[in-house]
């Protein structure tokens, strides 16, 4: 027997892309020392409607140290999911939020911000294809 669907991706798109390179020696220094950045994920849902919930997942850049200068690079996806009027398991409400949606989504949102890099001259830019969702929902718990 298959597993019945509990939600379903009615739209997503890009709701917001920052990226600003304030002067050229920043641009210069990133070029440089991309290994001193990390990529940092951040999911954030809310309620649109009765059992529609807006899921949005930021992707950013973040210097390791605080005395790097910053790059402001940051794109966030936003995924409508229509939920099941029967789902009542927070439990599975919370997966379906930070583990299904970002891992349906993420492949889309990586190939955003690498684009948005390669365009501006960065051909080094290497982020994860894969992203171990449920693992960092897991460590969340501990």
């Amino acid at each position: 027997m298959k597993k019945k669907m509990s939600y379903k991706i009615i739209a997503k798109y890009i709701k917001t892309l920052k990226f600003e390179i304030s002067k050229p020696d920043k641009f210069v220094s990133l070029t440089k020392d991309i290994t001193n950045y990390k990529f940092k994920i951040d999911i954030k849902s809310n309620r649109f409607k009765d059992n529609v919930i807006e899921v949005q997942t930021t992707l950013n850049l973040e210097p390791k140290n605080t005395n790097l200068d910053k790059i402001d690079a940051q794109v966030t996806y936003s995924t409508l999911v229509e939920i099941d009027k029967d789902l009542t398991d927070k439990k599975k409400l919370e997966e379906i939020i930070l583990i299904e949606i970002p891992n349906r989504i993420y492949p889309e949102l990586r190939k955003v911000f690498i684009f948005i890099f390669e365009s501006s001259g960065f051909r080094e830019i290497k982020i994860d294809p894969i992203v171990d969702f449920k693992k960092l929902y897991l460590s969340r718990q501990n």
